[in-house]
């Protein structure tokens, strides 16, 4: 019989967390210093996705063409799937600005949604009506600014996108070094024991 050591579940897993720290640190800096090369890097991982998804989908409906009636509906899925990234490896500036339109759009109906909300929550007599209002006011208005200024939008979100895996990044290689420090302290402390 074994027994869970803890001692030896760090010890296996550390290198795991340091690995993903570097990468998003790598990511990061990608984003930060090439935008252009990492949005188009996003664009062409989102196409073999989607010709990936396309093709499983087609497959799935034929297969099963005897045994599902709506198996008609997955091979359209997957025909609109594979014409979506193929397209995204065509025409990537084309992709980039749809799932720019996508984000702005979203941020508006998300802002004017929130905006409703504040005010029935101010006929409630919620104390917090106002900091609804003011992000749905915020959501608005970057929606307006994507669709307004769409290059300068996407490079800024992409730039945020790097800030965060940058700092994301840092985060777990501190602690990965941490959880090393602890399995070192460990095993200096006695040997680990096993059955």
């Amino acid at each position: 019989m074994t027994t869970w050591e803890p001692k030896s579940a760090v010890r296996a897993v550390w290198w795991l967390v340091l690995l993903r720290g570097i990468l998003a640190i790598l990511f990061g800096l990608f984003a930060l210093f090439a935008p252009g090369t990492a949005l188009l890097a996003l664009v062409f991982v989102f196409g073999a996705y989607a010709i990936l998804d396309g093709i499983t989908a087609i497959v799935a409906g034929v297969r099963h063409r005897k045994d599902e009636p709506h198996w008609g509906w997955h091979v359209v899925q997957g025909v609109v799937s594979l014409i979506a990234g193929i397209v995204a490896f065509a025409w990537p500036g084309v992709t980039v600005l749809a799932i720019l339109f996508v984000i702005a759009f979203w941020s508006i109906i998300n802002g004017v949604a929130q905006i409703i909300e504040s005010f029935a929550m101010r006929r409630r007599g919620a104390s917090t009506w106002g900091w609804s209002l003011a992000s749905g006011v915020v959501s608005v208005l970057f929606g307006i600014v994507l669709l307004a200024q769409p290059g300068a939008g996407l490079i800024t979100l992409l730039l945020l996108v790097g800030a965060f895996s940058l700092v994301f990044g840092v985060v777990l290689v501190v602690w990965a070094l941490r959880l090393r420090g602890a399995v070192d302290a460990l095993a200096d402390a006695g040997p680990d024991r096993r059955t």
